[in-house]
């Protein structure tokens, strides 16, 4: 059923394992290649581990060996020949959102209480429309990511060091480069452009219909470039009209989201911290992977390393769950605004913190925000990291990402 042993991630397998036998759909979305179907492995693993006599029913949808099953009718006759009825049966569907009206099969396999349902999606719109209003309050959705920095030293074999955080801004967290290496370059860079074409291809192109390919190309560039900086659909339809390529800010908007449901990109919005809104306009763009980005903009690290640390600042708190926001402070801005179960977290994050202006402005701006709420400055600043300045706290990026 799986072909490569890879190193389980306790974290995901965990959860998916503790949601086994309470009745509710477990999905798990994310970008292609960030170790989904590892996991479906590990989970696989461990069910047959405590109980030998379970009936694993898998289907890969990326395999050659399932192309038949296209849709409901092919997926619900597939299903019930492999169904044991004296056993523990698990169903684990692999990029799920390529069979045609699959939530129908997975609603009935629900009512009937058939066996356990793990699905994976590379697509964000699988959880809208149908399935989200057929399966309302009966499916856990499990983003998973790429691997975190702890992740990437144990599967790479690397210790802790700044070059290794160095090569981890550089390649990324696709599971797949530890069976490639870091040593060889050339692969790597071929692998991630492979990679960014086929998610590029299957879940944007093809699933939406693309019709301007040219200009979403353009598009992902442009956010490449343009990473952790505040930017709008029309922003982005001036920029262009300046570069000769004419498209409106509905067309811009419709594509950014396009690449968000592809977990390509991902939006942080800004928050008002006085006023407790969101706005509507001037988004943040970050991406899922810093290996696919630099694929895009080059791998140039000592141009784009505030624009990195940013990123990796944003998604270690996106795998910790919580809810990330652009503080909006009057005339002044924190960098997130973290959410997650009532509490909330105020971050900076800067290179390093060069001058007493450099740490005049990113103490400051934390220092603005009138509540009692943990305020945290994080960079590679190893002289300030540990300390404190009227009670904000001064991290080390490799030490608060490996806690």
């Amino acid at each position: 059923m799986f072909a490569m042993e890879l190193i389980e991630r306790k974290q995901y397998v965990n959860k998916v394992l503790s949601y086994i036998g309470k009745g509710v759909i477990i999905v798990l979305t994310g970008q292609r290649r960030v170790g989904k179907s590892c996991i479906l492995k590990s989970v696989s693993n461990r069910i047959k581990a405590e109980d030998a006599n379970s009936n694993i029913i898998y289907i890969n949808k990326e395999y050659g060996d399932f192309r038949d099953i296209r849709d409901e009718l092919q997926f619900t006759s597939y299903v019930e020949q492999h169904l044991q009825p004296s056993q523990h049966n698990v169903l684990l569907v692999d990029e799920v959102q390529d069979i045609d009206h699959f939530e129908n099969t997975l609603r009935s396999l629900q009512a009937k209480e058939q066996c356990d349902i793990i699905i994976t999606g590379s697509n964000a719109k699988m959880l809208s429309g149908e399935l989200a209003t057929y399966l309302s309050g009966r499916y856990i959705e499990i983003n998973i990511h790429g691997l975190s920095y702890k992740e990437f030293l144990l599967f790479h074999n690397l210790p802790d060091t700044d070059s290794t955080f160095r090569q981890y801004l550089t390649y990324g967290g696709l599971p797949q480069l530890s069976h490639i290496g870091l040593d060889n370059t050339d692969m790597v860079r071929d692998y991630l452009g492979d990679i960014y074409n086929t998610v590029i291809m299957k879940d944007v192109i093809s699933r939406e219909n693309i019709r301007n390919v040219r200009f979403l190309g353009d598009l992902v560039r442009f956010v490449a470039d343009n990473m952790g900086k505040n930017i709008s659909a029309n922003s982005i339809s001036k920029f262009m009209r300046s570069q000769g390529v004419v498209v409106s800010p509905t067309l811009t908007s419709n594509y950014l989201s396009f690449l968000c449901n592809a977990y390509i990109i991902r939006q942080s919005r800004r928050y008002d911290i006085h006023g407790r809104r969101i706005f509507d306009t001037n988004e943040k763009y970050y991406f899922n992977d810093f290996g696919l980005r630099n694929s895009l903009a080059g791998m140039n690290m000592i141009r784009d390393i505030e624009k990195l640390l940013e990123n990796a600042v944003f998604l270690r708190l996106c795998q910790q769950g919580y809810k990330v926001t652009v503080g909006q402070l009057q005339n002044s801005e924190i960098d997130f605004v973290a959410e997650r179960a009532g509490e909330r977290e105020y971050f900076q994050v800067c290179y390093i913190l060069s001058s007493q202006e450099t740490i005049d402005r990113e103490f400051g701006n934390l220092r603005r925000v009138r509540d009692d709420y943990p305020k945290t400055v994080i960079c590679m600043d190893s002289m300030y990291a540990g300390n404190t300045y009227d009670g904000i706290r001064c991290k080390h990026i490799r030490e608060w990402l490996c806690e």
